[in-house]
């Protein structure tokens, strides 16, 4: 299981022990080990355009003793965080996620805002997979494939839309981490139970934070934080 820790603006997932975490986080990318997985809420006022994000975010984990965890960045308020967790035939996945949709996208196209090619709104989905089972990296690499595909079947389910009537797919700035111990399995693929679990957990989570939000702030992306 993932204990939470929620002290604003940070949230902390502590993952019980090091873990194989794959993500393309701000903060420590790619398959890295790692106890902690650690959101920062933000503003605009925190990320001025001078400003070198990557090298504040990680100076300012390090102030609070987190240099080794993998860091995430949101500005959905973080006490609307949702911890969801399925199984399926013994194989067991939780997801942590925070889910802004004010920078919400259509796959394929990017929104143009004052004269740019991409949105000028914030929102993102955060989201960390925890495995029970240990994987190959093939198959932690494939695991993130499911939960990015349950992702973005719960935004496309949320109703959100685009001022142009397309439905949301997902946001222009969303993160995926997996953690998972190395191990044998080397399949996590829709066919498989694994992949049940982590579909569903995945999906649960975002789908109810994505309710949240379009509850907050209404079925359109624009204009919204």
């Amino acid at each position: 299981m993932i204990a939470v820790t929620l002290d604003r603006p940070w949230l902390l997932a502590d993952l019980g022990a090091p873990r194989r975490v794959l993500s393309f986080a701000p903060h420590r990318p790619g398959f890295v080990t790692a106890r902690h997985v650690v959101w920062r809420e933000v503003r605009n006022a925190d990320l001025t355009p001078d400003l070198d994000a990557a090298d504040w975010f990680a100076r300012t984990l390090a102030q609070r003793g987190h240099a080794e965890a993998v860091g995430l960045l949101t500005s959905r308020d973080i006490r609307q965080h949702v911890l969801a967790a399925a199984k399926a035939d013994g194989e067991r996945a939780t997801c942590l996620a925070t889910v802004g949709l004010g920078n919400a996208e259509t796959v394929g196209s990017r929104r143009a805002v004052n004269g740019i090619g991409w949105s000028t709104s914030y929102g993102t989905i955060n989201l960390l997979v925890l495995i029970d089972a240990g994987l190959t990296e093939a198959a932690q690499i494939e695991a993130m494939t499911i939960a990015a595909q349950a992702r973005t079947a719960a935004v496309m389910d949320c109703g959100l839309h685009l001022p142009d009537g397309r439905r949301a797919t997902g946001t222009g700035t969303d993160c995926i981490a997996i953690a998972a111990d190395p191990g044998p399995i080397a399949f996590a693929g829709l066919h498989t139970a694994l992949g049940e679990a982590i579909g569903r957990a995945v999906y649960s989570a975002v789908a109810k934070g994505a309710a949240a939000w379009v509850q907050e702030n209404g079925g359109t992306a624009q204009g919204y934080p």
